[in-house]
Parts: structure tokens; sequence; C-alpha cells
């Protein structure tokens, strides 16, 4: 399988590409039962929403420190890190042969899974989840260039009402000021120059199986899922073999995979 010379093209300008129905739905009902065994259990190591809200330090030491049952009641997992050396399931996922060919056609090279980043499954859990705001992944990692994307699995329905993501096209090819992201380096999207930006966001139904490849650098977010069911999604990222992590950073910190 190949991507065409259009979809190849479509990448490049909008940043983002939607692969419909790319993964089966025994494989996604699969995965999605081990997730939710696995988040039920909060089975380390996990990212909670009150870490990623910017909580306290008190309240950070207490879930760090394995005491997250004191705070049960507040506790909702964000995402299961480190999902490659979880489960055999998810790991032949990320290993899949059938899209390392449209990988490589995107980076132009062999693609490696980088597992320090993303490497995830990723939670907007009903009512209890926060809103992601508008950010590019690239700002958080440290590569020699750009040249890394993410890969996407829906395992069921997303959409506007339970935090479908959201992409501003075309933002991975903009030169950014320091002043256009706030102190968490989110887009601040009432600063002027960045405005009609914020408004000219695109977002897609995706339904279960459906894949969306993203650049590092593009402008994405989320709502709040505001129904009764958990939307549960699996991302990884991939990095071109020749672009390597700076040393002594976060980065640099995880081993990786190369695709061959």
């Amino acid at each position: 399988m190949k991507l065409t010379h259009e979809q190849v093209a479509d990448f490049k300008e909008k940043g983002y590409l939607i692969l419909r129905g790319f993964a089966d739905a025994e494989l996604c009902d699969t995965i999605l039962d081990i997730a939710k065994a696995h988040l039920k259990h909060c089975v380390p190591p996990i990212e909670t929403e009150l870490e990623y809200g910017g909580k306290s330090t008190e309240e950070r030491v207490v879930i760090s420190d394995g005491g997250a049952e004191h705070l049960e009641e507040q506790l909702t997992v964000r995402r299961l890190r480190q999902v490659y050396d979880r489960d055999i399931v998810f790991r032949r996922w990320m290993e899949n042969a059938k899209i390392r060919p449209l990988l490589t056609q995107l980076l132009g090279e062999e693609p490696v899974i980088t597992l320090a980043h993303h490497n995830s499954i990723m939670t907007k859990m009903p009512h209890r989840s926060t809103e992601t705001s508008w950010h590019q992944d690239f700002r958080y990692w440290r590569f020699e260039n750009d040249n890394l994307l993410s890969v996407w699995l829906a395992l069921g329905e997303e959409n506007d009402s339970n935090g479908v993501l959201e992409f501003i096209p075309g933002s991975h090819r903009i030169s950014f000021a320091p002043e256009q992201f706030g102190e968490k380096e989110y887009f601040l999207t009432d600063h002027p120059k960045n405005r009609n930006l914020a408004a000219a966001k695109e977002q897609s139904e995706l339904h279960k199986g459906d894949v969306v490849l993203f650049h590092c650098k593009l402008l994405h977010r989320a709502n709040q899922n505001q129904t009764d069911k958990p939307k549960i999604s699996f991302v990884y990222t991939v990095r071109a073999k020749s672009n390597h992590p700076i040393a002594n950073t976060r980065s640099s910190d995880f081993s990786d995979v190369v695709l061959g």
C-alpha cells in the first residue's frame, strides 16, 4: 500500500492526513479491551488530569509517590504511558507492516519509533477530562530537526462532543514568535497575530479504525468530553532515521525502534 501523490501533497500542505478504516475493527476492539483493563487498575506509568492541569506540588508528590489512592475521588487517568512495553498487541500495532511504507513516504526515509514521546493510550473521560489547549508537540521535544509525525488511531467514535482532534491546517509551516505562546507553551488564541489562525481550525469526525497522521509542529487541540462514555485513542510518534534526539534530554531518555 502506498499513498497517492495527492495524499502526500495534502499532508505537506495541511500537516495532517486521515486514513479512513485503516485498522480493522477486531484489532481496535482488542486494543480497547486491554487498555480498559490497564485504565481500571491504573497500571503505571500513567498521567493524570491532576498532573496535566498543573496542580500543586503536594498533589504531584502524592501521585508520584504511589499514593494516588488517597486522591481516588479526584484521580482521572489522562493517558497510559509507555504502551509499547505493556502488551504484545500494542507493540504489534506500533510495528504494523502495512503502515511503514506510508510513513517512509511522508518522512522521506526509514521511520523509527521514538518511545520517549506519545507512545500512549490517550483518554477523554466523561465529564472529568479537561480541554487540551492549542499546542505543537515539537515545542516540548528535542530533536535535530522537525521531521517527525504522530500516528493517531481512533478506537471508537470521535466527534465534537467527546473531544475529537482539531487542527490549524498549515501551521506546521509557520515560523511563530515566542510571544504567540504562553508560559506553558500553549498557543494564545487571543493574541492579535493568532486570532485568524485559530478561526481557521479544522476537525473531522473519526470512526473506529481511522488513523490520523500529523506533523510534530502542527497546532492541535481537543475539547473536553461532554458525553457519558470515555473516548480512548492510541498514539505513537515516528522520526526519520537520520533525525536523532539531542543527547541528555528527555527525547534521548528512551530507546527507539527501527522499522526496517
